[in-house]
């Protein structure tokens, strides 16, 4: 307990010492003003919801490798809590897109593909709460959660660069050139750790109870007999 707190509280710090750099450090950018600062909230958690559903695939192709429910458990809190972090991503790039180009959704290239990211998910979570089965609904949303991943690489990198999007150019642009002032990239990098930490420990925290929770159940079936 005494680790787990250290590791939390050294989270908070490395957070706080974000949001302060993003506010007083952080230059203002070319063209979008003090507008850049929500690009380091943006990005880290679209990169965590990528990060969360690659977990998710692997986990569930461990599942099906070796039928231990532990992977269907991470396999599922992976896919939960990216399909989260999907949705702040979503909601802070809808905020970006109203004070940049005066509407929340105009069916940009990348809110397109990301809405249909949303549907793929939210249509997993959906399938596990319909079977009730244990052992059915881990195989099943093991298959769904591995045909699912194939389609993020196309829905967040290749078709959005295929259209034309008022979307600003990404961190690393077409010529493989990172083009970002040295204190944003610093910045930058920092929050993508504090992001990553902070959905790591989440999915720890989630793993935990779930082990908690069949543990109490094991231990109350031996009790009864």
């Amino acid at each position: 307990m005494k680790r787990n707190y250290l590791s939390i509280s050294g989270i908070c710090i490395w957070t706080v010492g974000v949001i302060y750099a993003v506010f007083y450090i952080v230059p203002p950018a070319q063209g979008l003003g003090n507008l850049v600062r929500i690009a380091f909230f943006h990005i880290p958690v679209a990169w965590v919801s990528v990060l969360a559903l690659l977990l998710s695939a692997v986990w569930a192709f461990m599942y099906l490798r070796t039928r231990k429910a532990e992977y269907d458990w991470r396999s599922s809190a992976a896919a939960s809590l990216g399909f989260a972090f999907c949705i702040l991503a979503t909601v802070s790039g809808a905020v970006f897109a109203k004070l940049t180009w005066g509407a929340y959704w105009n069916w940009d290239p990348r809110q397109t593909t990301i809405f249909i990211l949303l549907l793929i998910y939210g249509a997993y979570l959906a399938l596990r709460s319909a079977i009730e089965d244990e052992e059915q609904k881990a195989r099943i949303a093991a298959v769904y959660s591995l045909c699912s991943f194939t389609t993020v690489p196309f829905l967040v990198f290749i078709i959005p660069r295929y259209y034309f999007s008022l979307h600003p150019a990404p961190v690393i642009n077409s010529g493989a050139r990172i083009e970002m002032d040295n204190s944003m990239l610093v910045v930058l990098i920092a929050a993508l750790i504090a992001c990553t930490a902070i959905f790591w420990q989440l999915l720890n925290c989630r793993i935990n109870s779930r082990h908690q929770r069949e543990t109490s159940a094991t231990s109350g079936e031996e009790g009864m007999k």
